[in-house]
């Protein structure tokens, strides 16, 4: 089973073409490294909770938005490795000083996971299929 590093972070809303930029960067670079996928969202539809929630969990500022993001690897051994490669590549040099960053990453937070579930639509499935009714091809 896949192994999977996640991210959320705010980004001011002024900064966001600054920051896709990056996150492109940063993508292509993972993936020649070995990732398997690497997936960055906008908010869409968030909301504050009565205890805890994405806009909490950053302290996001009116004029900021959340991102949430996920790298996938073959396994927790080949992503220790392809990170290793990737904090070595030079072309990421410039994005390791703070100071270039387009948003906060001190209120940024990450962490690896294991997978638990992992389920995918078929390629049989048609479009009016729900995921997880869709048969085996």
């Amino acid at each position: 089973m896949a192994y999977v590093d996640g991210f959320v972070l705010p980004v001011p809303v002024a900064k966001l073409a600054d920051y896709r930029k990056l996150a492109r960067k940063a993508g292509k670079i993972w993936i020649e490294h070995g990732a398997l996928a690497y997936t960055e969202c906008v908010a869409d539809d968030i909301k504050p909770g009565k205890l805890t929630s994405f806009p909490q969990s950053v302290k996001l500022k009116a004029d900021e938005t959340v991102i949430f993001a996920w790298i996938v690897y073959p396994s927790r051994k080949q992503r220790d490795s392809i990170n290793a490669k990737v904090m070595n590549d030079p072309r990421l040099a410039s994005m390791a000083d703070p100071a270039n960053h387009p948003f906060d990453g001190k209120r940024m937070f990450w962490g690896g996971f294991k997978p638990i579930v992992e389920l995918r639509a078929t390629p049989a499935a048609g479009p009016d299929t729900p995921p997880d009714t869709a048969e085996p091809a």
